[in-house]
This record gives C-alpha cells, structure tokens and sequence, in this order.
C-alpha cells in the first residue's frame, strides 16, 4: 500500500498535469469556452448576464479602453469629453456627455464611462422587462435629476464628497412610458401590495428596477434609504456597495 505522503505528492502531480492540460487546450483552441462563460472574454451588453457578468463588468471599467469598447456596443448617443478637474476631489476622467441612451434622456449629462456601461447594462436587462412585466407598456424616456455635481455628500459644507462630484452618479425621479403615462418614484413608491390583496403595479415596477440597478451598481439608494431618497433613485458606481 501507498504511504499517505507518496499518494498525496501524485495527487498533486496529478492536479498540475490536469491543469496544464486544461490551459494547453484554451490556448489552442482545442477547448472553447462560450463568450458569456469566458472569464477573459469581454463584456458584451447584449450577453444573458450570469455569474461571470459582475466580473467583467467591473474589468471593463477599470480599463478606460475597454470601457470605451463595451460601451460602443450600447444604444446610446453620446460625446466623449475631455478629463479635467473643477475643484478639490471634483472632476472626472473617462466621462460622456450624454444626450440619448436607449430611451430619452431630455437635458443632456456628463456621466463616467464606468457608469455609463451600468447604466446601459441596466437599461438592457432591467428596464423594458419590468415594464412590461407590471405596465404592459414600454419606457420612451427617463426622467433625471442630474448627474455630475462638485459637491459633498447630501450638499453639506464639510464631509465627504459625493459620487456625483466624479460624475460617478446618476439620478432618476422617474419614467415616461409610451401612452404618455408617468411612474414617479415619490408618488408612486408604495407597498407592493394593497390591504386588499391586489398588487401595486407602479410600484412593484419601481421596485424591479431598483433590484436590477444592484446587479450593476455598487450603490442604489431610493426611499427605502432615507428620507432624502424619497423622490428619486440614486444609482453610482463607487467605493460602497448598498442595495436600499
């Protein structure tokens, strides 16, 4: 019988030719691995998401090349603007202005580009499923409450600075949908379910998009957060991951 010690060395051995066989075979090409699945392959906006998606969303905006190409792949009408600093912890680096994403936008906003491919991401897998899902009816526009901002946290006069001083943070207070229908985030953020039993159809679609922001946020603040939140959702891609 194998002493433990040898059995083990051979198991090791063995693990290593195992994975050695594996590169050997991604690198020929005698082993392909279907995009979506492909830790290495790049984000595609249009890609199912699962649990590789997070993964290379966050690759793709760490890269300001990368980030660039994956968002090429988006509905989105937009102009690249140039990095610069407005003040001290303001400013942005890779940033849009963006005038058109896949619905209306109206007043046009600078937003990061790391922000930008969550946003169309978002929008991809979010947005037109939850209202068809609750409203039976598509989004034509978003109505925002800005994006970019050199200011502090909540607008005090000392702390930390906001994510919208990096043009890191987007802010929505509603939808427009195509019969000319409004859902807003104050007067429609209610219980998902009446006294009586029947669902809340505006709200339960307010509550979808703020689930699916968290799969491609960092954080996703609206009333549930604080009283601050109450008119809008405040999507941003930053240090801090909250889902409220």
């Amino acid at each position: 019988m194998e002493p433990p010690a040898r059995r083990r060395r051979y198991g090791g051995l063995l693990f290593l030719l195992l994975v050695a066989l594996a590169a050997w075979a991604l690198l020929s090409g005698a082993l392909r691995i279907p995009d979506p699945w492909n830790p290495w392959a790049p984000l595609r906006i249009d890609d199912t998401p699962n649990l590789l998606t997070r993964f290379k969303l966050d690759r793709a905006s760490a890269d300001r090349a990368a980030c660039r190409a994956a968002l090429a792949q988006a509905q989105l009408r937009a102009t690249a603007m140039e990095d610069r600093r407005t003040g001290e912890g303001c400013g942005f680096e890779n940033a849009l202005r963006i005038e058109r994403t896949s619905v209306a936008v109206g007043e046009p906003f600078a937003l990061s580009c790391r922000a930008a491919l969550s946003l169309a991401m978002w929008e991809r897998h979010a947005l037109q499923q939850a209202a068809q899902a609750h409203l039976g009816r598509r989004v034509v526009a978003i109505e925002h409450f800005g994006s970019y901002a050199c200011r502090n946290l909540y607008g005090r006069e000392d702390g930390r600075r906001s994510r919208h001083a990096t043009a890191d943070a987007f802010d929505i207070g509603g939808f427009v949908l195509e019969d000319g229908g409004r859902v807003r985030v104050l007067a429609d953020w209610a219980p998902a379910t009446a006294d009586d039993g029947a669902t809340d159809a505006e709200a339960a679609f307010l509550r979808e998009l703020r689930d699916g922001a968290c799969r491609h946020f960092d954080a996703v603040l609206g009333p549930d957060y604080n009283a601050a939140h109450a008119d809008h959702f405040h999507f941003d891609r930053g240090r801090a991951r909250v889902c409220r």
